[in-house]
C-alpha cells in the first residue's frame, strides 16, 4: 500500500444484546456508539440485518438507521447490509429514498444476498427467496431504476426515491458478489471480519473485472475486521472472551446473549486455538494500542483496501467505546 494512501475507517454495528441487557438499553447504546463514532472521526456507521438471533437486535435495520440518523449530525448512516433476497426491491427503494430525503448526503445502501439467518427463518421471511438469490444482479438494477426514474408513464414508481442521492455498495463473503460489484461499477465490501477465507481472491476478481460506471470511475474496496482494544493486552484478552463465546455459539448453532467477560482460562484458550475458530478469527485483532496498530498496519499493507470497517463485540458499553476510541487514534496515526 502506498505510504501516502489515506484509508477511511468506519464502524459496523449489530446492536448486540448482552446478557441481562434489555432491548431498550441496547438501542440507547447503539445511539451513543454512533455519536461517539462521529466524535472519533469514523466515516460511516453501518447496521447489519440479522433475524431470529437473540444476541442481535438490528433486525429492523432501516428503522434503526433512521433512529440513529436523527441523533447524529454528519456521520454517514448505512446498511451493512440489507439482505436483498429478503425484500422487495420496490420497498427497499422506498425506504432508502425516504431515508435519503430525511438525512441528505448521509445515507448508504449496502446490499447483500445472504439470508442473515438460518434457512427456516429465511423461508418465513420470504418463501420465494431462493429464486430471489439468483435474481440478485437483476434486483440491483431494479432498485437503481427506481432511484433514477422520473417518467410519469411508468406504471410502478418509487416516487420518494426518484432523484435522491443514496450510494449503493455490494457486500460479499465469497467471490460471487465480487463479479457483480465489478460488472456494475459499484463499491465492494468484503465480510472478512467473519469470513476471511476468500478475501484476497474476491478482491483480485473485483479489481481485475471492474467496469467504470456513472456511479464510480475506479474500484473502491472496503474490508471488515474485528477489534478488541484496551489500554493493556491483559484487559483486551479478558474483554475478548465475550466475543469468543459468541463465535463458538455461531459455529455450533448454540446462539445465546453476549456473555459477560471472564478470565481467559485454559479451556477458553483451547477453544480459541481450535482451527475452525482460528480461520474465522483471522482478522480479529485483540490487544493494546501497539498490538492492534501493528496488526492493522499489516492488514492494510496486505490488502491495500480503500477503507476498513470494524466490528467489536464487547459486553461493557464503556469498554466498547474505549476500544473504538483507541482504534480511531490508531487510524489517525496511520493516516498522518
Amino acid at each position: 500500500m502506498p505510504q501516502n494512501k489515506h484509508t477511511e475507517y468506519s464502524l459496523l454495528e449489530l446492536a448486540v444484546v448482552g446478557q441481562d441487557i434489555p432491548h431498550s438499553k441496547v438501542f440507547e447504546n447503539t445511539v451513543e456508539m454512533a455519536q461517539k463514532a462521529e466524535e472519533f472521526g469514523y466515516k460511516r456507521f453501518w447496521l447489519a440485518e440479522h433475524h431470529n438471533m437473540v444476541s442481535i437486535a438490528s433486525s429492523a435495520t432501516t428503522v434503526l438507521m433512521s433512529h440513529v440518523g436523527a441523533r447524529t449530525h454528519k456521520i454517514r448512516i448505512g446498511s451493512g447490509g440489507i439482505m436483498l433476497p429478503n425484500h422487495s426491491p420496490l420497498i427497499v427503494a422506498e425506504q432508502f429514498g425516504t431515508l435519503g430525503s430525511l438525512y441528505p448526503g448521509r445515507i448508504d445502501m449496502g446490499l447483500g444476498r445472504a439470508p442473515g439467518t438460518d434457512q427456516v427463518t429465511a423461508h418465513a421471511i420470504r418463501s420465494d427467496r431462493v429464486n430471489s438469490v439468483f435474481k440478485f444482479p437483476h434486483e440491483i438494477d431494479e432498485i437503481q431504476r427506481y432511484f433514477r426514474n422520473k417518467l410519469n408513464t411508468t406504471k410502478v414508481r418509487a416516487t420518494v426515491a426518484e432523484g435522491v442521492d443514496v450510494p449503493m455498495y455490494i457486500l460479499g463473503s465469497s467471490t460471487d458478489s465480487a463479479h457483480v460489484a465489478a460488472e456494475k461499477g459499484l463499491p465492494y465490501v468484503f465480510a472478512s471480519h467473519f469470513a476471511p477465507g476468500q478475501l484476497f481472491e474476491a478482491m483480485q476478481i473485483y479489481y481485475r473485472e471492474f467496469q467504470p460506471s456513472k456511479y464510480l470511475d475506479e474500484p473502491y474496496s472496503i474490508a471488515g475486521i474485528n477489534v478488541t482494544a484496551a489500554d493493556t493486552n491483559e484487559e483486551a484478552e479478558i474483554l475478548s472472551t465475550s466475543s469468543l463465546r459468541m463465535m463458538v455459539g455461531v459455529l455450533t448453532g448454540n446462539l445465546d446473549y453476549l456473555q459477560k467477560p471472564t478470565e481467559m482460562d485454559a479451556e477458553l484458550r483451547e477453544v480459541r486455538d481450535n482451527p475452525a475458530l482460528q480461520r474465522m478469527l483471522k482478522y480479529a485483532f485483540v490487544g493494546d494500542r501497539e498490538t492492534v496498530a501493528a496488526k492493522t498496519r499489516d492488514f492494510l499493507k496486505q490488502t491495500g483496501v480503500d477503507e476498513v470497517i470494524v466490528a467489536s463485540h464487547i459486553y461493557d458499553q464503556q469498554a466498547r467505546i474505549r476500544s473504538y476510541e483507541i482504534f480511531s487514534e490508531i487510524m489517525k496515526e496511520i493516516n498522518s
